[in-house]
């Protein structure tokens, strides 16, 4: 294994503490969840995630945690992300690709808009908690 030079451990470090950040709870207002069952990754659920990340970074939002669970039962749907924020409802989107999950970003999280040609699933009006 070749020695790491001060400023490649130095990026190493700041890049794992962004990661950590991610996933810290506390202070975030938007939860962002990315189906990563197996039908999931083999949809493109990785590429799914990883577009929300560099999305998420270009954008600078830090309010927001990105987490990851297995399938959310829609493998027909795949790959799915479920959006948690306050002002919206609880919103499942499907088939997400790169491209969806930056429109998502811009849209939903930013602008508090639906993408609704990739809304899944959400409560009805009388269930939404204002």
């Amino acid at each position: 294994m070749a020695k790491m030079t001060l400023e490649e451990l130095r990026n190493l470090r700041d890049s794992k503490r962004k990661e950590i950040n991610r996933r810290k709870v506390d202070e975030k207002t938007v939860e962002v969840i990315v189906g990563m069952g197996t039908s999931g990754i083999a949809a493109g659920a990785k590429h799914t995630l990883q577009a929300f990340i560099t999305a998420l970074e270009h954008h600078d939002l830090k309010n927001v945690v990105i987490r990851q669970t297995g399938s959310l039962g829609l493998d027909h749907a795949e790959p799915t992300v479920e959006v948690h924020m306050q002002g919206m409802p609880d919103t499942i989107y499907g088939s997400v690709t790169p491209e969806v999950a930056e429109e998502i970003v811009e849209k939903h999280i930013l602008k508090k808009e639906l993408v609704n040609k990739h809304v899944f699933d959400r409560p009805a009006p009388d269930m939404i908690k204002e």
